[in-house]
């Protein structure tokens, strides 16, 4: 009985371990972070729509000049505008670490969004040559 146990235990094992590396090499990718070399090639190939998602006053003391949209995450903005925008588009998110930015882009993943892209923080894209409102 204690064999038959263990012959149990291991077929289930053996299961479960090849339906998790099945999985994991089928699934789509929900990888959203890109950096900023990316970005730049990113935008040559298709401008996309690029959001600010931080706070109007961060938004205020400084933008990057691409951005189309300033959407704030926090306050709830951010999400009320996802049902107004087209899921065929390719959008380009950022905040100011790359934080809420990243969160914000894998929401509207969740919401059936297949372009979606956190560019990451603002000081570090304005340092990396992006124009700037400041």
């Amino acid at each position: 009985m204690f064999n038959h146990f263990n012959q149990i235990t291991f077929v289930t094992l053996t299961l479960l371990i090849s339906s998790l590396i099945m999985f994991s090499l089928f699934s789509k990718s929900t990888e959203v972070d890109i950096n900023s070399d990316d970005f730049k090639k990113m935008l040559d190939k298709d401008r996309g729509v690029i959001i600010d998602v931080r706070t109007k006053n961060e938004y205020d003391q400084g933008h990057l000049k691409l951005t189309d949209a300033q959407y704030d995450f926090l306050n709830g903005d951010f999400q009320k505008q996802i049902d107004s925008l087209d899921k065929d588009q390719t959008y380009y998110l950022y905040c100011r670490s790359g934080n809420r930015s990243g969160q914000a882009a894998r929401l509207m993943q969740k919401e059936g969004f297949k372009n979606v892209y956190n560019i990451g923080g603002f000081e570090d894209l304005a340092g990396a040559g992006f124009e700037t409102n400041k």
